[in-house]
């Protein structure tokens, strides 16, 4: 055993909390493909022909089902679809019901000595119903007695939120791998300002939905990134680093007059939606409730989700299919089960997941990999050498998982 796998068969140490992410593992490097490139004579974010949604065919949002590629062919992601409704039904009964008739009977005997009101315990009682553990009743913050109907929004919003996939199909100049090189770099970006996770998520997807509508230069394509950040980092950090530093981390590659101008242009193209994007993130502490929030699982499920934001088919991919896709993933590599827990805290079944579980070893598995900031950042100790840990794992296993994603597949055809 490596003394990686070693450190992840023990007790987790090294990564404390929520925070983790934001340790600093050195200066960003400035360096997208293109920025060298010579720079057009104005300061416009789009080229000359640049084209909305409104005026092309091409730049329409996505018409296609958003998770085909990642998961089950449509045919066999009802009938997955079915069964997920099936186990949520058979867990409610088992546990969730259970669970909730206890603490019912402890809350009447505290009624019954006077030490708790009877409208209190009704409320508690209702709230239990749902799953919701007592100290998350009781933390004012979590506003858990809405819970049903947040993530009945957020799940509205995040198809109203995603990026044509198909978008480069009308780009003139850039490329997917150019995208890719955007994407590593504002993750150098982002670790180097000690920003919060739901930052870049945010950033990233605001440079997937400009480019889904506007054509870009390649010239101009690190000033949407840049500006992209700028935006996030202003809607989502308690200190947000000025404009002026976000021209230092473009090597004052880009004016203070130009961010700002490319901040505005953002902005109304999508017209100033930028609060109805939720991250994986959201969805991650949910399913989290499932192994207890369990420290290693979770780091490792961040790496992988950060690792789907280099990889452009997984555009198509919901945020909750990532969240979900990343956690089944981390459970997989720690020996861990996709159990009754995680269907019904996630709303995937572990056939629906597999497919894009596979594309993510694929990516791990790239010879190029490596060289990526999300694997460095996550070969530090801070974060328990997840990307070690991880790479080991899908060499190993890459072929054991594409074989049980046949046998899924071929279960759910017979079902």
């Amino acid at each position: 055993m490596s003394d990686v796998e070693s450190d992840w068969r023990s007790s987790g140490e090294g990564s404390s909390n929520e925070q983790s992410s934001k340790t600093d593992h050195g200066d960003a490097d400035s360096d997208v493909e293109g920025h060298a490139a010579k720079r057009d004579a104005d300061v416009d974010i789009v080229s000359d022909d640049a084209v909305s949604v409104a005026d092309s065919e091409a730049a329409s949002l996505c018409s296609l089902d958003p998770d085909f590629l990642v998961t089950l062919p449509p045919e066999l992601e009802s009938a997955a679809q079915l069964r997920v409704r099936d186990v949520c039904a058979r867990y409610e009964e088992a546990v969730i019901r259970p669970n909730a008739a206890r603490a019912a009977a402890e809350r009447a005997e505290l009624v019954s000595r006077g030490q708790l009101s009877a409208d209190v315990a009704a409320h508690d009682d209702e709230l239990a119903l749902m799953g919701l553990d007592p100290e998350e009743v009781r933390d004012t913050s979590m506003v858990a007695e809405y819970s049903r109907e947040i993530f009945a929004y957020m799940d509205r919003c995040e198809r109203e939120t995603m990026a044509n996939p198909n978008y480069m199909s009308f780009q003139g100049e850039i490329e997917w791998h150019m995208r890719a090189t955007l994407v590593d770099w504002l993750l150098q970006v982002h670790m180097r300002y000690h920003m919060l996770p739901e930052t870049l998520w945010i950033a990233i997807n605001i440079v997937d939905r400009f480019l889904s509508v506007r054509v870009v230069s390649l010239a101009k394509l690190q000033l949407v990134g840049v500006t992209a950040m700028f935006v996030a980092a202003k809607y989502e950090e308690i200190l947000a680093p000025s404009v002026d530093e976000f021209v230092y981390m473009t090597e004052s590659g880009y004016s203070r007059d130009e961010i700002l101008k490319g901040e505005r242009i953002i902005l109304s193209t999508l017209d100033f939606n930028i609060s109805s994007y939720c991250s994986p993130y959201s969805w991650v502490r949910r399913i989290s409730k499932a192994d207890d929030y369990d420290i290693q699982t979770r780091t490792l499920s961040k790496f992988l989700m950060e690792v789907t934001l280099l990889d452009s088919r997984f555009l198509r991919a919901k945020p909750s299919l990532i969240a979900a896709v990343g956690m089944f993933l981390s459970k997989k590599m720690l020996n861990g089960q996709w159990d009754d827990a995680f269907v019904y805290y996630s709303g995937f079944t572990e056939e629906q997941l597999v497919p894009g579980a596979n594309l993510l070893l694929e990516k791990l598995l790239d010879d190029g990999f490596a060289e990526h900031f999300v694997c460095r950042k996550y070969a530090n100790k801070k974060f328990l050498k997840a990307s070690i840990f991880a790479r080991d794992w899908a060499q190993r296993n890459h072929s054991a998982l594409i074989a049980a994603a046949e046998a899924a597949a071929e279960q759910g055809s017979q079902q």
